[in-house]
């Protein structure tokens, strides 16, 4: 029998039951995601259509904490005791790599998707073992924010970028670029699109640990540089997204790095000193390097222990339908993967933005490092970054830990190379 029992202890409410009157004729399909507001809303009407068009079937929404952090702990439970409910999962990106590696959710490859509809690095992040172990729902990007009514154009460089920023300096603004600074998983982000931006990375594809190379090792200067420098204020080391995008809005940042969520916000006249005056753009790049963003996002996969694994897939098929992401980008602001769909009037309008340039953000993503560990890595990485940029130790020096760690934990989980 399938572990009910354990689901409905930690089911936090908010339950949707979607289709025939009666006792359903097929088992309870159910899927567990974030289920907060809107965005709840949005996910109870598009479950009660997949219903509607299946006579019969029964569909559940079990809500789970909207902290990422909250959430994976909980689906860690539930499935460590082969619950086999939920059916569908939604998954933070970094997470795909460790549940498929711990066998708890199932490879995608059997229901033959089609998956050149996707932008490349969605997929690519939810890939282990040359297998195929979830779909992307929507897509996070980490953007550059630039102020229109201080300069014409997007910086073409790092360099332009710095000295835009002082130029705005300057002229009156606060501060000249803000960016997630604090010892968490944003600080991560950040360094991977300076990463990027130099030339170098975190893990390279044969799973050798290249953190501490020349490459990342420019990039963490560069970082730290910023700050110390004061372009990048002292105080931005304790920041996470809301404090950028509060100092951003407030027109006191002539940029800003941060992820779609801040757009309809910023673009609030009510509420924002910048409201028409900014537009978004990739992180430009060092010599070296190229323009980078940071994939974030969520995706849908089928539980392991699930007995209705055929039907599973057919609902999140349904749920990456182009109408269905369309009305979350509407209505959520939630950016599709399907790269068609950017540069059409339809997504145009959802989104309110030029989606044509959205699209050159996203083909710029960059995963993290796929991998079933990752969330180790990261914690080293968080120290090793943070301690550098605080002055505690010189950028070579921290990245020269931080990998000796870092390869000390694949090696323990016998991976990498």
């Amino acid at each position: 029998m399938r572990a009910r029992s354990l689901v409905t202890t930690f089911t936090l409410g908010a339950v949707l039951v979607a289709g025939c009157q009666g006792a359903p004729s097929a088992p309870v399909l159910t899927l567990s995601g974030s289920a907060v507001g809107r965005e709840a809303d949005v996910v109870r009407q598009q479950l009660a259509r997949f219903a509607a068009s299946r006579p019969g079937q029964a569909v559940e929404l079990r809500a789970a904490p909207d902290a990422s952090d909250q959430r994976h702990q909980l689906y860690v439970q539930w499935l460590n005791a082969h619950a086999g409910d939920p059916d569908v999962l939604q998954l933070d990106v970094v997470w795909t790599p460790e549940f498929a590696g711990a066998g708890w959710i199932l490879p995608l490859d059997r229901f033959h998707p089609d998956t050149d509809r996707f932008f490349a690095a969605t997929v690519a992040a939810n890939r282990w073992n040359d297998r195929l172990y979830a779909l992307p729902w929507f897509v996070d990007v980490g953007m550059l924010y630039w102020r229109t009514d201080l300069m014409d154009r997007p910086p073409a460089s790092m360099a332009a970028l710095e000295a835009e920023a002082r130029g705005a300096m300057a002229d009156g603004t606060p501060f000249g670029f803000v960016w997630q600074g604090a010892r968490y998983e944003g600080l991560v982000t950040v360094f991977t699109e300076f990463l990027g931006a130099f030339g170098g990375g975190i893990v390279d594809g044969d799973g050798r640990v290249t953190v501490d190379g020349p490459a990342a090792v420019r990039a963490l200067t560069a970082m730290r540089q910023q700050v110390t420098s004061g372009l990048v204020p002292e105080a931005a080391l304790t920041w996470q997204e809301e404090q950028t995008r509060f100092a951003f809005e407030s027109g006191r940042a002539a940029f800003m790095r941060n992820w779609p969520y801040a757009v309809p916000l910023l673009e609030d006249a009510a509420e924002s000193r910048v409201a028409g005056r900014f537009a978004v753009a990739p992180m430009p790049a060092a010599p070296g390097g190229t323009p980078s963003a940071a994939l974030g996002g969520s995706q849908l996969a089928v539980n392991a222990y699930s007995d209705q694994p055929e039907d599973a897939y057919a609902l999140i098929e349904f749920l990456l339908a182009p109408e269905q992401v369309l009305e979350r980008a509407r209505l959520v602001g939630q950016y599709p993967p399907l790269r068609a769909l950017y540069g059409t009037p339809a997504l145009g309008e959802a989104l309110r933005a030029d989606t044509a340039a959205l699209a050159d953000i996203i083909e710029a993503a960059t995963p993290r490092p796929v991998t079933p560990v990752y969330s180790q890595l990261s914690e080293v990485l968080q120290i090793a970054l943070h301690r550098a940029l605080t002055g505690q130790a010189e950028p070579a020096a921290a990245l020269a830990d931080a990998a000796r760690e870092m390869r000390a934990v694949l090696a323990r989980a016998e991976l990498g190379a």
